[in-house]
């Protein structure tokens, strides 16, 4: 049997010490250790994007990622865009504004993937926003509804 690994790792801006199998992966530590339960568990695969975070502000599949690979870097989950209760992030609010959602599911993963692909630049008109988004699959097709909450999103977080 493996030791398990004593881990800090930093999520939302909070230090959370877990002790896990070398195997386990960033999702499985956020869902099962943490109760963090935002980030969803779709393909296990990485092919739907449900399980999308912030590793040191770039987005990342938490389900190909070990849990170790990540250790002292900065973590942010979709809990972690509205620290302690604040007001929604503008990609929050601006899918609240576009019923960018029929289920939910794929929610908090479009979420963190539309505030990477504002942050990357990566917003300018919605042909770039439909490619730079393409990795999170929505099967209830709320994608028009994704576009239009990205785009006005993108506005809120210029101003």
């Amino acid at each position: 049997m493996t030791k398990p690994l004593k881990l800090k790792l930093e999520v939302n801006g909070k230090t959370h010490e877990v002790s896990v199998e070398p195997r386990v992966t960033l999702l499985d530590a956020l869902r099962d250790h943490l109760h963090l339960t935002g980030s969803k568990k779709g393909c296990d695969q990485g092919q739907c994007g449900a399980c999308t975070v912030h590793v040191d502000g770039e987005r990342v599949l938490s389900c190909l990622t070990l849990a170790a690979q990540v250790e002292g870097r900065a973590i942010t989950t979709v809990e972690g865009l509205r620290p302690d209760g604040g007001d929604l992030h503008p990609v929050q609010a601006a899918f609240l504004a576009h019923d960018a959602f029929q289920c939910g599911y794929c929610t908090p993963g479009q979420i963190m993937s539309a505030v990477a692909c504002i942050k990357e630049g990566h917003a300018g008109s919605d042909a770039e926003i439909r490619e730079y988004m393409s990795g999170n699959l929505c099967r209830c097709g709320a994608y028009p509804h994704i576009v239009a909450a990205v785009r006005e999103a993108k506005e809120a977080m210029a101003s």
